[in-house]
């Protein structure tokens, strides 16, 4: 049975059939289980206006109330994280241990702005000037809104809302339309948390429905990831709306292998960075840099044989390492992108373009691809391909990789694996990308430190997490005060000084 998701609007679940529909597919079978509507612009005034409302009390609401919630909110999401992960393995693929995991790391981002009276805690000034105090504070912005990537339907819509409702904001959320069913879910949580109706609300749809969010005139702050030409359009077109933005884009994550690494080890992370969740994602590790004569053969030689253990299936059986692909075109897209590479001349190591599931033959699978003696100048090096595609640049020394790193137009993520503590320092220091693994292969920070990347990896002035959300979804009050004892007579006239 074909189901029909819903649009969440002032707490309520709004069934709004539109003449375009989007299908949503099981990639591991490759048949449609869903469709999706596409919010046209009245629908998305709904949206706003139920988010508008709630914002004149939401934005008063302490902020231990607030937390109250919150606290509630993440009870709720670890009680569920079974169904979570069950929808996000449907609607995507991935494995469910996948999926738990990036609901795992929602969780943690709650838990760190459940301190939110901190947070928020102003400066104060005694004395700046005789009998003048000064003090500042953050206020929220208003209405804000997200478009969140196919690939975490869960994790990044949490890291979009969370802050910016914690701080005393409401949410307008477009999730990918390919897998929103989790994310839709995650409003009814919030409802049944306590969340006032209208705090957050939740539309599906397309680029058109992004269009009329991006022109909204109540619509104060977006946030989105994207590929990077799409995430630097909408932030360009926020801008220009006079809308505060930050979006995030693609990547090509290096990761750099010293001579003196524990190759062992470094095959099997390597193997689930590459390769987890299809390569379908920001933070995976689609470059490696061989440093050194003999480092590639002996990574080879012990990265070989783990990638050929891969198991490939359904994200729901247990045994599966790596599931399908999100989509039919973009498999035909990273098929296309490997024949290239073949046709540039790399040495393909291992194709995985004929993998084909033998239960499943219409699923979105591909097996895992490995290339060697790749060039900088080929394309399977210079794009983001967003698949179980991973490439070896040889370099002879850890000066020749920092600078093959840092002349790639992304600066996500990336990682060295080294037992050279000098080494490690010195190539975290000296590249220019936003988030660094020593012997981690994926980098992702706490949820108290950022998250985001350098160069075309990220678009806005300010990451995600910690202290940088909280800034983005407030704005700063100064307040300089002066009560009068004596009553005088003289008119001012020049600029006051302090002291």
């Amino acid at each position: 049975m074909v189901y029909q998701v819903a649009h969440f609007i002032a707490g309520k679940l709004i069934q709004n059939p539109t003449k375009t529909m989007k299908d949503i597919y099981n990639p591991a079978t490759g048949e449609c289980i869903g469709r999706a509507p596409i919010a046209d612009l009245v629908v998305c005034n709904q949206a706003v206006a139920a988010a508008q409302q709630a914002w004149l009390e939401w934005s008063h609401t302490t902020p231990t109330k607030r937390i109250q919630i919150l606290l509630q909110f993440r009870a709720l999401l670890v009680e569920n994280t079974p169904k979570l992960a069950n929808l996000v393995t449907q609607e995507h693929g991935k494995t469910l241990e996948d999926a738990r995991g990036s609901i795992a790391r929602g969780i943690e981002l709650i838990e760190f702005h459940c301190g939110l009276l901190a947070q928020l805690q102003g400066k104060f000034s005694a004395n700046v000037s005789q009998q003048i105090d000064c003090h500042t504070f953050r206020q929220p912005l208003g209405v804000c809104a997200g478009v969140s990537p196919f690939n975490f339907p869960v994790m990044v819509p949490i890291w979009m809302m969370i802050p910016a409702i914690a701080c005393g904001n409401t949410f307008v959320l477009k999730p990918s339309e390919q897998a929103p069913s989790a994310s839709l879910y995650l409003f009814e949580l919030f409802h049944a948390a306590g969340l006032p109706p209208g705090v957050i609300n939740c539309i599906h749809g397309d680029a058109t429905t992004v269009a009329h969010l991006l022109t909204h005139p109540d619509i104060q702050a977006l946030t989105a990831v994207a590929s990077s030409q799409v995430a630097e359009t909408i932030y360009q077109q926020a801008i220009l709306a006079g809308k505060r933005a930050h979006t995030f884009g693609g990547a090509k994550n290096h990761a750099v292998i010293m001579p003196d690494a524990d190759f062992p080890q470094v095959a099997k992370v390597l193997c689930g960075a590459a390769f987890g969740s299809a390569g379908e994602r920001c933070m995976a590790i689609s470059v490696v840099v061989t440093v050194g004569e003999d480092t590639a053969s002996q990574l080879l030689q012990a990265f070989l044989p783990e990638v050929k253990k891969i198991k490939i299936g359904i994200g729901s059986d247990p045994h599966t390492d790596m599931g399908p692909l999100i989509s039919q075109t973009h498999r035909q897209r990273v098929i296309g992108a490997i024949d290239q590479g073949v046709e540039e001349g790399a040495k393909l190591l291992i194709d995985g373009r004929d993998y084909t599931h033998p239960q499943h033959p219409q699923g979105f699978y591909l097996g895992p691809s490995l290339f060697d003696h790749v060039t900088e100048n080929m394309s399977i090096y210079q794009n983001e391909i967003f698949g179980p595609v991973l490439v070896i640049i040889r370099v002879s020394n850890l000066e020749e990789a920092i600078t093959l790193v840092n002349r790639n137009q992304y600066g996500n993520g990336t990682a060295i694996f080294t037992q050279n503590g000098y080494a490690a320092r010195h190539y975290s220091h000296a590249v220019q990308v936003g988030m660094v693994g020593i012997n981690i292969p994926i980098p992702v920070p706490i949820a108290s430190h950022p998250f985001g990347g350098w160069k075309r990896s990220s678009f806005g002035d300010m990451a995600m997490h910690g202290e940088e959300s909280v800034h983005f979804y407030t704005k700063s009050k100064t307040i300089t005060t002066k009560w009068f004892t004596t009553h005088s007579d003289t008119s001012q006239f020049v600029m006051p000084e302090n002291g």
